[in-house]
């Protein structure tokens, strides 16, 4: 048995089998545990009573994190002239037209999210197959498609995720890194929750918050109580 392997059911038995955590405990747990290293990142995994194969059931969109992912966010920018000039003052990592479309083309993709204005898309809508399986297709309601191109890139450097439905429901977000606080930690997820919340759709029948885990990248799941929903910082600090 690897170390790596020894160091994750270690980890996993210091979860309670059968017990749903708050978000504060569950932090703090995850803080104690030799799982990497290096500085995990920290997800949450929400399974929502949704059916994503239905339009209308489909949850995605954007969230802003108050305290950042902890990642250093590449960006590249698809735009011409003063919008070009724009992307690269509020500090853009890439930025180009039909140039940086063609290096995309050619297999380049340093970059963790990409922006793009709207006059932009008939050149940026062919990298649909290079772009589209990695999530990085820019997209208007995500608020990666617009002509305010510094404020989105300052938002995606800032702290700003986008998050969709995978086909079994299940969204996926960072919520930080294993360094941040617990208090940073709960923050973070409770703009997430707050937002996933939101965005609950019409169509969605039953329970909506199905099973909440944090975890970090090596390490087990940590469940989570879902009606733990609001001022979650205030009620455990």
């Amino acid at each position: 048995m690897s170390k790596d392997s020894k160091r994750f059911q270690a980890a996993k038995k210091a979860v309670e089998p059968g017990r749903f955590y708050t978000p504060m405990e569950a932090a703090n747990l995850l803080k104690t545990l030799d799982t990497a290293n290096f500085d995990e990142t920290v997800e949450v995994h929400i399974k929502l009573g949704v059916n994503p194969r239905h339009a209308d059931q489909q949850v995605r969109g954007t969230v802003m994190l108050p305290h950042g992912t902890g990642k250093t966010v590449r960006v590249a920018v698809f735009a011409k002239g003063e919008k070009a000039t724009e992307a690269e003052q509020a500090g853009a990592d890439l930025v180009g037209a039909e140039d940086l479309a063609a290096q995309v083309e050619g297999g380049m993709l340093d970059f963790d999210a990409a922006i793009a204005t709207p006059d932009m898309m008939g050149v940026v809508g062919k990298l649909g197959r290079v772009l589209g399986p990695r999530g990085l297709m820019p997209n208007p309601k995500a608020g990666t498609v617009t002509f305010d191109v510094g404020k989105a890139v300052t938002d995606m450097k800032g702290g700003k995720v986008e998050y969709r439905t995978d086909k079994f429901g299940v969204v996926h977000l960072i919520v930080g890194k294993k360094s941040f606080t617990a208090e940073q930690l709960v923050a973070n997820y409770g703009e997430v929750l707050g937002e996933i919340i939101r965005a609950k759709p019409a169509a969605a029948k039953g329970k909506y918050l199905r099973s909440i885990s944090m975890t970090s990248t090596m390490g087990p799941g940590i469940p989570l109580d879902t009606s733990k929903t609001r001022s979650l910082v205030e009620e455990e600090a």
